[in-house]
């Protein structure tokens, strides 16, 4: 009887163990959630807007100072972000009197940077021009990580960051670098697409271009060179149609991808900005352009005849950053300005008006009066987010990047003449029916395909791939290897488009295609010059439009994902009774101890 109650007793005294144990870990997770959940603020409850800012005041700060941005934002933004920041709370409770604005070309910002240090006025903030660039400078060592415990002024930017989701459409809204820190932040959204002219469509009779491959139709050259019915711009002074060339690329893959590239900048006025292929189609100067999505909302508010068009499943959703620069005198102004930036009341409300059309990051923006008053801007921004957007690798763009733009701007730019009049000839050549698809398309991939050049690195013959671009990307800095590559390029592209012209030549004279050169391994010299055909377009429209038709199927690249969290600070874990972890283990502890003393005189007896 007593051994069998003894039992009964230890087989409680274990259940009661094992629960005990269960609650303390449960406890356990449970602090740690809380921990991680509500570290609290250094200023406490207080209500927004900007509930940190007398927090800053108490800081020790300078007062009466202006603070100096390198951006690529255009001159609308940066008056009126500089016109409302000013007139804010946060610019007069902490003495800031002005903002200075650096306009740079992003080939220029390492040099202003380093200019503004060595002068002992070093730039406090750069602010927009899309992460590539953003990269870059932090690579260089510029940008200032935001190390709360060195700078506690820091805690109001990351208060303001913690108002965002992680990422939009799968890209990131931060950088966290290998300090575990966060380097950069997102200020704003942005998606790349194409932005078109309906009533320039309709009097060329030409379809709207959907995706990017629709582009590189034929149809778009039927008056080149006289009308270049599409618009890009030079990727060395467009950090905007830089992203959509990697994008294409990835979209496509790399062969495929350069082929689209080159007959899209075959049909297109090529444009020295991403700004002036925007007012070329709301001007009706060409019929569509690519552009970054608040260019494509600008012209729609300008003229009602432009439409944006995000490619499905061909884009990505960007965060564009803003961040604080090392050697900043004023730490303190510059977090504020830069929390000002990401507050629903602050810098975001900015992106809301009319003439600047941009996608706020914080999504609490359109919660605020103002905010509801652009119900189609939140519409945009719901779609934007919302996109099909393809896996873009991002390590990728950025190793292969100056490669890209340098190689783009040798063949297909400096080039541009000699490609777009043997583009012309050969697209009108199959518009009249002088020769058959099967022709074109040979004529195309002779236009289009890889050539050997000379890599000045080693002596070898090479041709453009993917993994040269790797290799030769950080090597571009050289001056000497630039320009003996920019050479080489432009050369072996102009090779490869008077061959393709001469191929033509003897196909309507009756000739097989012939190989081309660098296929066979000999090499010939023509002298034949492309004539300089034109056709002149109608003076009417006539009143039937097209649909373009869907891509064939495209490749994506793997894409390398890194999980990535901003800091947080550490505190010891207790449960909200006061009670930690530790004891609860303790008594678990206890517990068994018991049971099995119990059980041992049980035993016994």
């Amino acid at each position: 009887m007593t051994e069998m109650l003894s039992k009964k007793i230890v087989s409680l005294l274990l259940a009661i163990a094992i629960v005990s144990a269960s609650l303390a870990a449960t406890a356990t997770m449970a602090a740690q959630f809380y921990t991680a959940s509500s570290t609290g603020w250094p200023w406490g409850n207080a209500p927004e807007p900007f509930p940190w800012l007398n927090w800053l005041a108490s800081l020790p700060h300078k007062t009466g100072v202006s603070l100096t941005i390198i951006t690529r934002h255009e001159a609308t933004v940066i008056n009126e972000a500089t016109k409302a920041f000013l007139s804010s709370p946060v610019a007069k409770k902490l003495g800031i009197k002005n903002l200075i604005a650096i306009y740079a070309g992003p080939e220029l910002w390492k040099t202003y940077i380093e200019e503004a240090y060595k002068a002992k006025r070093p730039i406090d903030i750069a602010w927009g021009g899309g992460p590539t660039l953003f990269n870059y400078i932090d690579q260089w060592g510029y940008i200032q990580p935001l190390d709360n415990k060195t700078y506690p002024e820091f805690d109001a930017v990351l208060y303001e960051m913690s108002k965002m989701p992680k990422e939009i459409a799968g890209a990131p809204t931060y950088k966290v670098g290998k300090d575990g820190l966060v380097h950069w932040i997102g200020a704003a959204i942005s998606s790349f697409g194409i932005t078109i002219n309906k009533d320039k469509l309709k009097q060329w009779n030409v379809p709207a271009p959907i995706y990017w491959i629709n582009m590189t139709s034929p149809i778009y050259a039927k008056y080149l060179p006289d009308v270049q019915m599409l618009g890009i711009a030079d990727p060395t002074k467009s950090t905007s149609n830089t992203r959509m060339y990697e994008i294409i690329l990835q979209a496509y893959g790399w062969n495929k991808g350069w082929q689209v590239l080159t007959l899209m900048a075959a049909n297109s006025k090529v444009y020295d900005s991403s700004s002036a292929v925007r007012d070329g189609v709301i001007r009706g100067e060409i019929a569509a352009g690519i552009t970054i999505d608040f260019y494509g909302y600008t012209a729609m508010h300008q003229n009602p005849a432009c439409e944006y068009i995000i490619p499905p499943g061909q884009s990505i959703v960007n965060a564009d950053p803003i961040a604080i620069l090392k050697g900043t005198r004023y730490p303190v102004a510059a977090a504020a300005f830069t929390a000002w930036v990401l507050s629903q009341y602050g810098g975001q409300q900015v992106w809301l008006l009319p003439d600047i059309n941009r996608l706020p990051i914080n999504p609490l923006t359109f919660q605020t009066p103002e905010g509801k008053k652009r119900p189609d801007l939140y519409e945009a921004w719901r779609k934007a987010t919302s996109s099909k957007v393809i896996n873009f690798n991002e390590t990728l763009a950025d190793d292969t990047e100056r490669a890209m733009q340098f190689y783009f701007k040798a063949t297909l730019v400096n080039a541009h003449d000699a490609l777009q009049s043997v583009w012309a000839a050969i697209a009108k050549a199959y518009l009249n029916h002088k020769i058959n698809k099967e022709q074109f398309e040979k004529l195309v991939g002779i236009l289009t395909a890889p050539f050997p050049f000379k890599d000045p690195t080693t002596g070898k013959t090479v041709t453009f791939t993917t993994k040269y671009a790797i290799y030769i990307n950080p090597k571009l800095s050289s001056g000497s290897i630039y320009q003996a590559l920019m050479n080489e390029w432009e050369k072996g592209a102009r090779m490869r488009y008077q061959f393709a012209y001469q191929a033509l030549q003897d196909v309507l004279s009756g000739k097989p295609i012939p190989t081309p050169p660098w296929q066979t391994g000999t090499q010939t010299t023509t002298t034949t010059t492309p004539p300089q055909t034109t056709t002149t377009p109608p003076a009417t429209s006539p009143t039937t439009t097209t649909v373009s038709q869907s891509p064939t199927t495209t490749t994506s690249p793997v894409q390398t994902t890194t999980t990535t969290t901003p800091p947080q600070t550490t505190t010891t874990t207790t449960t909200s009774g006061g009670i930690s972890a530790g004891e609860i283990a303790a008594i678990v502890v206890a517990i068994i101890i018991i049971a099995a003393i119990v059980a041992y005189y049980a035993k016994r007896k």
